[in-house]
Order: C-alpha cells, then structure tokens, then sequence
C-alpha cells in the first residue's frame, strides 16, 4: 500500500462547489483506497491505495468525484514521501516566515517547461520570489500590505496548467497526519 494525498482544486472556495469533508471521505471509499481522511475544509485527502500508478489513480478520484458531484474536480496527487521531499528541498529554508511573510507550495500536474518555468521564476520582485522544482511551486510571498502577484490563477495563467496551492502549515500538519 503507498500512502496518498490528494490536493483538490477550487473546492469550499468562495462559496462555490460546497463539499462537506464527511461527504468527501464517502466518496473516496472506493475499491483499493483505504484508511481515508480529510484534513480541514480546503480539500485534502489522505488515503491508502494499492495502485502505484499516480496518473491511474487520479484518474479513477476524478472520475469517482465527477460522477458523486456532477462537476469536475481536479485532483493532484502526491505520495507521502513526495510530500516530505518537497518539504526538505524547500529553496526557502533560511526565510524567517512570519505573519508578514508566508511560504506557499503550489501543485501542478506536469512539470512546465524551461520557458516557463524562466518566465514565472523571472518574475520574482521584492513581494514575490517563486522558484520550481519538478511539478512543484515555491512562492515566497510578503503579506504586510505589499501588492504581490501570487495567486493560483496567476500561477496557472503563467504555467499554462491548471494548479492548487497550499501554505507550508498546512502542509506540515497533513504530513504529520499520516503519523496519527
């Protein structure tokens, strides 16, 4: 069995596409996916699944969800041990982070090209730093008032792929979820 959790898109935002957690860990229990749970509101879902294949098994959430829902759910897939690598290799290790400064670790589901990947990292200024690695964005971004220019839209707009983000807190309690 490998250990999952699956981030899902533009789910509980805004009042729009309202997902109860206990709704969504139903929906989940599916042949081959087991000791499945749901960590706060913004959809994140951790689970036990047979498959390896990660491409198959968003495929077969996304088709379940589809089905349940009636809208589509897109869904990004990262192993236990994926989690904790980009936790390790985040480029913003030394950064004091704060209320005033935050770091934000966006999903993608293929890793962009070089020119994109130039692009976006090139637009770093001193509100927003973003660097890539692999299918994963580090954007270090300073809330004290300064206009910066991350969001998820902005990344997907600049990537060209769709995406969803989670602040490194967040992140951080769900990897110490698998553990409980």
């Amino acid at each position: 069995m490998e250990e999952y959790v699956a981030f899902l898109r533009a789910i509980n935002v805004s009042g729009q596409k309202l997902i109860k957690m206990e709704d969504l860990r139903r929906m989940m229990e599916m042949p081959g996916i087991s000791n499945v749970r749901t960590f706060i509101q913004s959809g994140n879902v951790l689970f036990d699944a047979k498959e390896k294949d990660a491409a198959k098994l968003t495929a077969k959430i996304e088709k379940q969800l589809f089905k349940e829902l009636g809208y589509e759910v897109e869904v990004f897939l990262r192993t236990r041990s994926e989690l904790q690598e980009i936790l390790s290799n985040n480029p913003f290790k030394k950064a004091n982070l704060s209320k005033s400064l935050a770091l934000y670790i966006t999903f993608l589901s293929d890793a962009p090209t070089a020119d994109l990947k130039r692009a976006l990292e090139g637009l770093s200024n001193d509100v927003d730093t973003f660097k890539i690695s692999g299918r994963d964005v580090y954007a270090l971004v300073v809330k004290d008032g300064a206009k910066s220019l991350f969001s998820n839209m902005f990344i997907e707009r600049k990537l060209k792929q769709k995406a969803t983000g989670r602040n490194q807190t967040t992140l951080h309690k769900i990897l110490d979820l698998f553990d409980k």
